[in-house]
């Protein structure tokens, strides 16, 4: 059915103006945010995220994480840091990474863009097949341009010398070109680079550095939301779980292998972030 205001022509006349001027009737514009929506490469199981929907319980940091990400939508574009979810799988950071990219799209009209870490990196390598026809600048030009950006899940992909240098790339060119990206991990932020289960080791040095200039860092534990296998968890639930739950560490990735070099002294890991507890 045409839009009874612009009759899908985009344009309408503006209210209280007698001279024939027009402006962008809504209709359009919500066009334009669906499109953007679209293009902005959600997970079907994350499209819907929102945090009105956001079902939080009395947990201060929690809470504070999403207090701050309400305040990042309000305040962009100007924004001074992005921002990093850090805590334990299944505890809503993806859920509130991708709510605030969703709403900046929808309110904004900004070109956002969602991608899981370990898949934006096989993404880029499956372009050094000599069959295809993605080229590596296609996949990287709109993750360097979108002024949005959500790397879900970083840490998560082997540290290698190829992905430390490629996430580098990717994360100090948006920094130069000051455009905002929220990450998510699961790795805990402690300065010690014997740990190799520490954020600091799992992305190196160097882009350790750039993440503290370039983000506000939110660092949060509770009880897992995918515990509640009957629907979404009410706040009443979520508070009595996490006042029985013992205080988790953030979880162990590292290899047995790895682990036997550093009690046996041979601590360089292989990788080009340095080495552990040199």
């Amino acid at each position: 059915m045409p839009c009874e205001h612009c009759h899908d022509t985009g344009w309408r006349v503006a209210p209280g103006q007698d001279s024939g001027r027009v402006e962008r009737c809504a209709c359009w514009r919500h066009g334009v945010a669906q499109t953007l929506l679209s293009g902005a490469l959600i997970p079907p199981r994350y499209r819907n995220c929102e945090l009105d929907t956001f079902v939080t319980y009395p947990n201060p940091r929690l809470l504070q994480a999403v207090e701050r990400a309400r305040r990042f939508i309000d305040t962009f574009p100007v924004v001074d840091k992005g921002l990093l979810l850090i805590g334990p799988p299944g505890i809503g950071k993806t859920h509130i990474a991708v709510a605030v990219l969703r709403q900046v799209v929808l309110e904004k009209s900004a070109r956002g863009l969602y991608y899981d870490t370990r898949h934006l990196l096989s993404t880029i390598r499956s372009t050094y097949n000599p069959v295809t026809r993605t080229s590596e600048v296609d996949i990287l030009r709109p993750v360097m341009d979108a002024e949005l950006l959500v790397l879900d899940d970083l840490g998560a992909e082997r540290p290698t010398d190829w992905v430390e240098e490629t996430m580098n790339l990717i994360v100090n060119t948006r920094y130069n070109d000051r455009r905002p990206t929220i990450f998510t991990s699961n790795y805990e932020d402690i300065p010690d680079p014997e740990n190799l289960d520490s954020l600091l080791v799992r992305v190196g040095f160097r882009m350790h550095s750039r993440l503290r200039e370039m983000c506000e860092f939110l660092e949060y534990s509770g009880p897992d939301y995918r515990d509640f296998v009957e629907g979404a968890p009410t706040s009443e639930e979520l508070s009595q779980k996490w006042e029985m739950q013992p205080r988790r560490k953030l979880p162990a990735r590292s290899s047995v292998r790895a682990r036997a070099r550093l009690k046996q002294g041979k601590s360089d890991l292989g990788w080009s972030g340095g080495r552990a507890g040199g």
